[in-house]
């Protein structure tokens, strides 16, 4: 990023290169970048034949070629739309950046597992990133066209209409969105019983496969709560903020921010749901 990191530069100087790279990123032109993406990779033509070509990273961590082409694709629009702009990407090992400037952090298909099925429910997510903060964000889920933005201080939206989260207070109506992190099965039996606790008391429980969507539900009022006990990165950046501007609460199991840790424990809600599900379940 040029001056942006050198050793030389004044701490009152780089914060208002930063606010101004913040602010020449446009919506509507960084929207126009994922729909194409998702157009050409995701739902287009190619997209049955590049899902079926499948590389194993993990366990239950899987990559397809729909994925890879959707990071090159958004990032060489970015490149040139915003040089300026570091990169972060869950694929090709594109992770080094320098977390004091601003970045892009990008999952070009969040629910990869879901993609593979040929189960209509992932998203792209892509959030910009000044330190620890996210400051724009969107998440588009190409098959029902639903694009969920998010800019810090200005709300958040669906397709361009204002959302918010439902408000709800009481557990034994809330709809919780839970996520079985399968990247962990370490995790399973702690996993999976408080699952059932929360099952027991709420009005019922949903695992979508996809955290980004899981977390803009929440935003929108689908879902009163979301929590995992596992994600990256990439999966909440975008989904944080919305979530925020929303009216909710986002924070790891202990109630403390997300940063930019590479990998964490994640809950969401309405702010009363958020509160209930951290001291009566996560942490008792």
């Amino acid at each position: 990023m040029g001056d942006l990191n050198g050793a030389d530069a004044q701490p009152g100087k780089t914060s208002a290169i930063i606010d101004e790279l913040i602010a020449s990123v446009t919506m509507t032109d960084v929207e126009s970048i994922v729909r194409e993406a998702a157009e050409r990779y995701v739902v287009g033509d190619k997209a049955s034949e590049a899902r079926s070509h499948i590389t194993v990273k993990g366990v239950a961590d899987f990559v397809t070629d729909v994925d890879t082409s959707v990071q090159k694709f958004v990032k060489a629009r970015l490149a040139m739309r915003y040089p300026r702009i570091q990169f972060l990407g869950e694929e090709n090992g594109e992770q080094h950046v320098d977390f004091n400037g601003l970045y892009w952090v990008l999952d070009p298909i969040d629910g990869t597992t879901n993609l593979i099925h040929d189960f209509h429910h992932s998203a792209i997510s892509l959030g910009l990133l000044s330190g620890d903060n996210t400051v724009k964000a969107l998440i588009y889920q190409p098959w029902s066209d639903e694009m969920f933005t998010a800019e810090a201080g200005r709300g958040a939206f669906l397709n361009g209409e204002p959302i918010h989260v439902t408000g709800e207070s009481d557990m034994s109506r809330a709809l919780v969105n839970v996520g079985t992190s399968p990247y962990h099965h370490e995790q399973a039996d702690r996993n999976f019983e408080l699952m059932r606790r929360v099952f027991v008391d709420s009005a019922d429980i949903r695992r979508t496969g996809s955290a980004a969507l899981d977390l803009a539900y929440v935003a929108c009022g689908r879902a009163d709560a979301y929590f995992e006990g596992s994600i990256k990165l990439w999966d909440y950046a975008a989904g944080r903020l919305i979530v925020t501007e929303a009216g909710g609460k986002v924070g790891d199991w202990n109630g403390g921010g997300l940063g930019h840790a590479m990998e964490t424990a994640v809950l969401a809600g309405t702010p009363a749901i958020y509160d209930l599900l951290r001291t009566r379940y996560l942490n008792s």
